[in-house]
């Protein structure tokens, strides 16, 4: 299973965060088809810009609690102190990438970002 985990700020245009996954994907050489999933902190997965992206990529979109997300703290590869801040937890991309891709799950690598949004890719067994 392949997930591709967004965070963004509020008001992240739908075009600024289909480019955060986008760019994501072109950096570990996948095309979108391989998507399977959207992931996102529960309160992310309902801006209209997520569920529209989820949409144009014809992937499910899943929403993590952040208790989910905080139990994968230790595998994130680059934490965010804003996150931390404002969440509670060290990251919402990478985190929920993790969770949802299930046991076994890896990150492929550090979180792409842009200046509203964010996007990492991970891999796994599925949850």
């Amino acid at each position: 299973m392949i997930v591709a985990g967004v965070g963004c700020r509020s008001g992240a245009s739908v075009e600024e965060i289909e480019q955060v996954v986008r760019m994501a994907l072109d950096m570990f050489h996948l095309p979108a088809e391989r998507l399977d999933a959207l992931a996102t902190e529960s309160e992310k997965a309902t801006e209209p810009a997520v569920i529209e992206v989820a949409r144009r990529l014809a992937v499910s979109l899943t929403a993590c609690t952040l208790e989910e997300l905080d139990r994968v703290a230790g595998q994130v590869l680059s934490p965010s102190k804003l996150v931390l801040e404002t969440k509670g937890v060290p990251s919402i991309a990478e985190a929920s990438a993790l969770v949802i891709a299930g046991r076994n799950a890896r990150l492929l690598g550090t979180r792409v970002a842009t200046a509203r949004a964010t996007c990492a890719i991970a891999i796994g067994e599925g949850r």
